[in-house]
């Protein structure tokens, strides 16, 4: 059974389109399991029913013509309970409803099965027979297990618009494709891959522009390769069996097969470019082969892709083959991203981001924010190569893409960029006006910056000094540990470019989903393994060269304030303000003048937040690292699209537990700063503000619009809301109650935007 399983899931996956995979999938399984009839009902979200839309045994002419509103028969029976439902005759159960011309009059053993994946019906799977009997429980776990593949699969196409227009055809328009906001704003642009990967499915559509040319350069890629085997072969030979040498012969012939060769010329000959080509002629042979019974041609399978991926990478190396400047309005798409992708497309350029993988706190996404740009991230998995070179519309407010859209969608979001211009001019002019309340109490906004190129931006922000400076962007940009004085240069142009205002440097942060090129930490689970602090305190030459660049840097502006992150036990706090004062001995010792500067720990775990008065009797200020507070309270891996959900940095309990260290903080009489991406949602801003948030640092981006919620409230009101958000039970009651007390104060345009 499991064997017969993996053919079908096999079958369908490789079908060319969403219909094709329900035939295969109901024809295949009334085979399988010897019924007389298997049918699938689709969920049509925008009419509240299901529609039967595949069906082996039923009449064919039903498909896509019967509708079943959601609480008829017992197809919404399946889909309430979320259960299986085995009945030996279901025209006796008295949720039966016959439908007209289906042709199902003469059965009577029913078993439906629901379609569900992250929690969504999707539709729901049956099968039904004219014996009266009920399925057996074998039956019942084989039809089970199809559901759950099915339901994948059908995830990805409702993802891509595919469900929506066999549900509904007439309708017409640019579909979107869902995924996960990133980072807020629209942009319209030109897809772009940042290094296309030598995989098949991801190889886009292109006409050639020089036929002749195309064949040239396919037919020396199959001469290479070809000669890499047969060396291969030659060095290998006195090492295998004959059986294993001959495996080379075999894979020769396959590249020099006629018909492979010659479905390929003839497709470059009618248009095509010669990857495309390849990829098609390929891939044919691949699902063919896929489909056999014979388990030794299945697996030959992959030999033949194998060959395909080694020719189409010397397509891809080929000179006329390399990448054309980033487009003027570029949007990076890739599967995952690194700062490294970022920093390759001029920044002037750079429209957007989508990425495949990933949720709103993935690293990527933080610094979409940061540098202003919107972002789309847990697209899903897709065949991304055939996008580049498209128009695109990211909308970063909604977590939705666009591909190649159409005139009308073009025109709403031209309009929507050109208020967002406008609006953005009137917050300028908020720049240099004070963070303060309508009753005058000041609530200071810093800047978070990491890389020199940040400086120019964050002194034309307003911010009053940056208050959480990354210095592991410097680290990630290398190829080797940047050296003391390396350090230092960077360290000191930041300090005197914004002196006199604080410039609070956070110490290397690795680890999690912040990796260096040149050390690979590989773990289970990366986010509680070994980082931050952990790491550094590890590596105590490291951190030691990184301590004495800084109050090296310090010497002059005096403007310095350090961070230690990732702090879980007061123990770590102590070995690390060691090591500080051994660095500030050992310059003074070497004739540099050093003083010490103010010494700050995040709160980004419980254990820290909960020994905030500890903590804070051992430091000069504290500071709420709300992404990862969040993460590891809710026990929410944030870059994980599945539970992405789940996590909101408005849950009551950690609404409770900032609560916790802002008054712990203040008993000690030390500063509170919020950092995180809740600091730059207005609503939360000014719930920190009622909460006694000292200070908030979000990306200069966000600014204004703090700047203006801070300055449409009074003091008096943003601690009635905080009062009244601590006693809410649910996400949706804080941020309605937000959304509504900025609709109050005139700031509808931000809930917009949020939402």
């Amino acid at each position: 059974m499991l064997e017969t399983l993996r053919r079908i899931v096999q079958d369908v996956s490789a079908a060319p389109d969403l219909p094709s995979a329900l035939a295969i999938t109901v024809n295949r399984i009334r085979d399988t399991m010897h019924v007389a009839a298997c049918t699938v009902y689709l969920a049509d979200e925008d009419n509240r029913e299901y529609v039967l839309m595949a069906t082996a045994g039923l009449n064919p002419q039903a498909a896509g013509r019967v509708r079943l509103n959601r609480q008829q028969g017992l197809i919404g029976l399946v889909a309430e309970r979320r259960e299986p439902l085995n009945l030996e005759d279901a025209s006796r159960h008295p949720r039966f409803h016959s439908v007209q011309d289906v042709g199902e009059e003469a059965y009577h053993a029913f078993l439906g099965v629901p379609l569900i994946q992250y929690r969504r019906v999707l539709g729901v799977l049956t099968v039904q027979h004219t014996a009266t009997r009920q399925f057996q429980p074998a039956e019942v776990d084989f039809l089970v297990t199809i559901a759950a593949q099915l339901a994948s699969i059908l995830n990805h196409a409702i993802l891509s618009g595919a469900t929506q227009e066999l549900l509904n055809p007439l309708a017409t328009g640019t579909r979107a494709l869902q995924g996960i906001a990133g980072a807020p704003g629209v942009a319209m642009g030109i897809v772009t891959i940042p290094h296309l990967l030598a995989e098949l499915d991801d190889v886009p559509d292109r006409p050639a522009t020089d036929p002749t040319a195309e064949e040239s350069v396919f037919r020396a890629a199959i001469a290479t390769v070809d000669a890499e085997l047969h060396r291969a072969c030659e060095r290998l030979s006195p090492l295998l069996p004959p059986t294993e040498q001959a495996l080379f012969t075999v894979y020769r012939m396959i590249l020099g097969s006629d018909s492979l060769i010659g479905d390929t010329l003839a497709s470059i000959r009618a248009g095509r470019w010669a990857p495309a080509a390849w990829r098609d002629a390929v891939l044919a042979r691949v699902r063919l082969l896929e489909r056999a019974e014979d388990p030794y041609l299945s697996t030959r399978a992959e030999d033949i892709r194998d060959l395909g991926r080694r020719v189409l990478h010397h397509l891809r190396a080929d000179p006329s083959r390399q990448t054309e400047p980033a487009a003027e309005r570029c949007v990076l798409v890739a599967e995952e991203m690194s700062v490294a992708h970022l920093a390759a497309v001029p920044p002037e350029r750079l429209a957007g981001l989508v990425c495949l993988r990933g949720s709103a706190l993935s690293h990527v996404a933080i610094l979409a924010r940061a540098i202003g740009i919107p972002a789309v991230m847990g697209l899903g998995d897709r065949p991304i190569g055939r996008y580049e070179g498209c128009a695109i519309i990211v909308d970063g407010y909604q977590g939705r893409i666009y591909i190649e859209p159409d005139p009308a969608v073009r025109e709403e979001y031209r309009q929507l960029i050109a208020a967002e211009a406008e609006l953005s001019v009137e917050l300028n002019a908020l720049r240099d006006q004070p963070a303060v309340t309508r009753d005058g109490h000041p609530l200071s906004l810093y800047a978070k910056a990491g890389l020199l190129t940040d400086i120019a931006t964050v002194r034309d922000s307003g911010a009053e000094g940056i208050g959480l400076y990354r210095t592991e962007f410097a680290f990630m940009v290398r190829e080797s540990f940047p050296s003391e004085d390396e350090q230092y240069q960077i360290y000191r142009q930041m300090l005197v470019a914004l002196a006199p205002r604080p410039v609070v440097m956070r110490t290397l942060d690795i680890g999690g989903d912040k990796a260096l090129p040149y050390f690979s930490i590989e773990e289970k689970n990366p986010f509680l393994g070994w980082r931050g602090m952990r790491f550094t305190l590890d590596h105590p030459e490291i951190f030691l060269t990184q301590l004495r660049a800084m109050l090296r840097a310090n010497a002059g502006p005096n403007n310095l304030r350090i961070l230690f992150p990732m702090i879980t036990t007061v123990e770590e706090v102590e070995e690390a303000l060691r090591l500080l004062e051994q660095a500030h001995r050992e310059l003074r010792e070497d004739g540099w003048p050093a003083t010490r500067p103010p010494i700050g720990v995040m709160i980004e775990v419980p254990s820290a937040a909960w020994q905030t008065a500890q903590l804070a009797r051992k430091v000069d200020f504290l500071s709420v690292g709300t992404n990862d507070l969040t993460q590891y309270l809710l026990a929410v891996d944030r870059d994980n699209a599945h539970v992405a959900g789940l996590y909101d940095n408005l849950h009551p309990a950690m609404l409770k537990t900032i609560a916790h260290i802002v008054e712990e903080g203040h008993r000690a009489d030390r500063l509170v700063n919020l950092c995180g991406e809740m600091a730059a949602d207005p609503g939360a801003a000014v719930l920190l503000l009622g909460m006694g948030a000292d200070s908030l640092s979000a990306s200069t981006v966000s600014l204004p619009r703090v700047k203006w919620a801070i300055r449409s409230f009074t003091r008096a009101e943003t601690r009635e809301l905080a009062r009244h958000a601590l006693q809410l039970d649910t996400v949706r009651q804080v941020r309605r109650l937000l959304d509504d007390a900025l609709r109050r104060a005139g700031l509808g345009e931000i809930v917009h935007e949020i939402h």
